[in-house]
């Protein structure tokens, strides 16, 4: 195969939006074969290349991390008709326990709504009200409107997907009250001034300024964590994955399940409990 051209790169990022891929997956993927074309400094695509690039990818970041670029330069191999080079991902021992460090726990999460709430920053706060509590992702948003909220629930279509989202009543509220008080009547509940739909990257960095003043560390922080602590708080009241997966969108059940994993600190207090060391 010859070098990577920038025309490619931008056809292949055409393709992966008719194949109804989500903007962040195409970013991430079309991130990924531009750092390939840097790496490649210009020289023809080969087997020995990628392999060689796969070393170098392990040497400095995680082997999940390492996996998720080859999933996208082994998409882009299959669009230029060059499955025969696609690399063999890193096989990675399935993990027993969730890192602590990284987990936001009830509490934290009721420290930020507070610090959200006395900073008088009524979108950020509903947001992370409405993340919380409906396990929804950030993509999702668009379909928080007011029509939904006065349903109670709404019907998300992504990724050829279709699945249905049940509001708490409480929520539901909140968020008509919110959206008078925005004055907003109809469509999506989270606007900027401009009427769009909040960024990814803006909301991230909205959600950190709140972290020193509720002393949660920032790396927990993020918005699919919240969707993490709805997963482990709906487990926690009905101890049904399957049930759960339905809810949170997921295909597969053994995600749902390193979702409600619990850390080696919490298994250790189970063992405890079970006084089996007589």
């Amino acid at each position: 195969m010859s070098e990577i051209s920038q025309e490619r790169i931008y056809a292949f990022e055409q393709q992966l939006y008719l194949e109804e891929k989500s903007r962040s997956t195409v970013k991430k993927y079309v991130l990924a074969i531009r750092r390939l074309a840097e790496y490649l400094e210009g020289e023809e695509l080969s087997k020995q290349r990628l392999l060689q690039y796969r070393e170098k990818l392990l040497g400095t970041k995680k082997a999940q991390t390492v996996n998720g670029i080859l999933s996208a330069i082994n998409a882009f191999l299959d669009f230029c008709s060059c499955s025969e080079m696609k690399v063999k991902f890193l096989k990675v021992q399935k993990q027993t326990f969730i890192d602590e460090g990284r987990e936001l726990t009830r509490e934290e999460y009721e420290r930020l709504l507070a610090a959200a709430r006395q900073s008088g920053r009524k979108r950020i706060y509903m947001l992370m009200l409405t993340l919380g509590s409906t396990g929804i992702q950030i993509s999702e948003l668009q379909y928080i409107t007011v029509q939904a909220a006065k349903a109670g629930r709404t019907e998300i279509r992504l990724k050829g997907k279709i699945r249905s989202v049940v509001f708490p009543k409480k929520l539901c509220r909140r968020l008509l009250k919110y959206a008078a008080a925005a004055g907003i009547e109809e469509g999506c509940i989270f606007q900027t001034k401009n009427g769009n739909i909040p960024d990814r990257s803006n909301i991230w960095r909205e959600l950190k300024q709140f972290c020193m003043t509720a002393g949660v560390n920032p790396t927990k922080v993020f918005p699919h964590n919240f969707r993490r602590l709805f997963a482990r708080a709906f487990y926690a009241v009905e101890k049904n994955l399957a049930h759960l997966a339905d809810v949170l969108g997921h295909s597969r059940i053994e995600t749902t399940r390193i979702y409600v994993a619990v850390s080696a600190a919490s298994h250790e207090r189970i063992l405890t409990r079970m006084g089996l060391i007589l």
